[in-house]
């Protein structure tokens, strides 16, 4: 026990560092000056260093070591034999690593994040170039720091969806394609649905205030959270207990902040319903990219999008907005937050769409990855696969290759197939709880959550990381991930809505 107190203490001192990290971060998202970019650059690099320093400390490797015998002779899923299981697997990742690339690629990250926020709205690639460049630069460092993969993708993927490789998502992407493909070409053969209700002028103040009262409903805690204003909207974490959201704004597309909120609170209550006793360990954290938003999207889309839901909130909403509302029925209403068509911008896309979004970028990532396609030529490589698979054609870098955040703050590769994977498990999740509690309907229509959160709470948040993402959707769901609930979700929803 002493030494398994020993390792916590190093495991706490590691989690503080990348809080402290998390915080400086969220700070340049939402309130830091421009020009703090620099400074701010500098200390996320020190602090991942730090970090890093204590990741690697031989000494941290011997405990492991000394505690092995102790974690064999425990069941697999006690909490301290899956403590021990994912701090060596962490360690293990670290080691590989060198120091001087954490600390480069981390205050590499921040200077390319500011020029994008900066660059985006003025519709200016070329600013930004430089720092991609750079990006995909390091991201083939860190993965040539994993040999003996078969694509230089696969050890990137495996940081963020632990077990999958890039052959894997490749086939899975496939199998989806060729159902979604026929989906979308049967509705969009359809009349249109009419969203202009959602396209008026909508004060900010009375947007964020309804958006928030429905995730207090959800069960979002904000006694142990805040949600404030960024330029693209995220979910971070520095403790347990304080678990932020951010949002965006546009007055003249009602849409915009209540489906990124609604989106973001399904994080956050993930990672707020992990059990306490993780805390400050490598246990205290959503198991995987695909898990995490599969909990974003079941809350968006699963429920934010149903119409049971609207069925409760529709009319308090036409209360806060009646100029707007009042003589739009709740079908209408319905059918317009629920339009298919394809367009631009991901994270304003359609849920039918949405995953051709993501195989795009998912394509072009791993073409950067291997040499066949140059940053320079990756405006108009993305103006190509919008036209061919959307039949859309972005007019300016800023609404096509500008318009995510990832690839200017972050690595190149192992992130995008989260968000396919999280559409795909959140029906999967959705589909075992109805089936296990079919209360949960009509609850949602009375604007009651209880139920459901609980039902996420004990099968997938309390666990955090303790099992592999392979393994809690087998636990949860009685089986391995599938497009089938997915896809049986989206036609009896879409084919109802547009009379297929």
């Amino acid at each position: 026990m002493e030494k398994l107190n020993e390792l916590k203490q190093r495991l706490a001192t590691i989690s503080d560092l990348t809080a402290a990290s998390s915080v400086l971060i969220w700070d340049q998202s939402t309130y830091m000056p421009l020009g703090g970019a620099a400074a701010r650059g500098r200390q996320l690099s020190t602090l991942a260093r730090l970090a890093h320093e204590h990741a690697t400390d031989p000494a941290l490797g011997r405990l492991l070591d000394d505690l092995q015998s102790y974690a064999e002779s425990l069941p697999y899923d006690d909490d301290d034999a899956s403590l021990l299981r994912i701090a060596r697997r962490e360690f293990e990742r670290a080691t590989r690593v060198p120091a001087g690339l954490v600390a480069a690629f981390s205050e590499h990250s921040a200077r390319s994040y500011s020029a994008w926020t900066i660059a985006r709205p003025a519709n200016d690639f070329a600013a930004v170039r430089p720092h991609l460049e750079q990006t995909l630069e390091l991201s083939r460092q860190l993965a040539d720091c994993f040999p003996g993969y078969d694509h230089i993708a696969d050890p990137l993927i495996d940081l963020n969806d632990y077990g999958m490789r890039a052959a894997s998502v490749r086939a899975l992407f496939a199998e989806l394609r060729q159902e979604l493909v026929p989906l979308v070409r049967a509705i969009t053969a359809q009349p249109s649905a009419d969203d202009s209700c959602l396209l008026q002028h909508y004060p900010a103040p009375a947007q964020i205030a309804f958006a928030e009262q429905v995730i207090r409903d959800y069960g979002y805690d904000f006694e142990r959270g805040r949600q404030d204003i960024a330029p693209h909207p995220f979910m971070i974490r520095f403790a347990l207990d304080d678990i932020r959201i951010t949002t965006r704004v546009k007055v003249d597309d009602l849409s915009e902040a209540l489906f990124s909120t609604l989106h973001e609170s399904g994080h956050a209550m993930y990672e707020q319903g992990i059990a306490a006793t993780h805390e400050a360990t490598p246990l205290a954290s959503g198991t995987s990219a695909g898990v995490h938003e599969s909990q974003s999207r079941l809350w968006e889309n699963q429920i934010g999008r149903s119409q049971v839901f609207w069925q409760h909130y529709y009319p308090q909403l036409q209360e806060v907005f009646p100029q707007q509302l009042g003589a739009v029925s709740l079908e209408s209403f319905y059918r317009a937050v629920n339009k298919v068509q394809p367009s631009l911008i991901r994270t304003d896309a359609d849920e039918v769409t949405y995953n051709l979004h993501v195989m795009i970028r998912f394509d072009l990532e791993l073409a950067l990855l291997e040499g066949t396609l140059a940053v320079a030529d990756l405006p108009e490589a993305w103006r190509a696969r919008y036209t061919s698979d959307l039949g859309v054609t972005p007019p300016d870098d800023r609404d096509g290759v500008l318009q995510d955040v990832h690839w200017f703050s972050g690595m190149i590769g192992g992130v995008f197939q989260g968000y396919t994977i999280g559409n795909l498990l959140s029906a999967q999740f959705f589909a075992a709880a109805q089936q296990a509690l079919p209360q949960i309907g009509v609850e949602i229509a009375s604007g009651r959550f209880a139920t459901l959160r609980g039902w996420l709470r004990e099968h997938i948040y309390c666990h955090g990381s303790k099992y592999t993402a392979a393994e809690l959707i087998t636990r949860a769901t009685g089986g391995p991930l599938t497009i089938a609930p997915y896809m049986a979700y989206l036609r009896e929803k879409y084919g109802k809505l547009y009379a297929l």
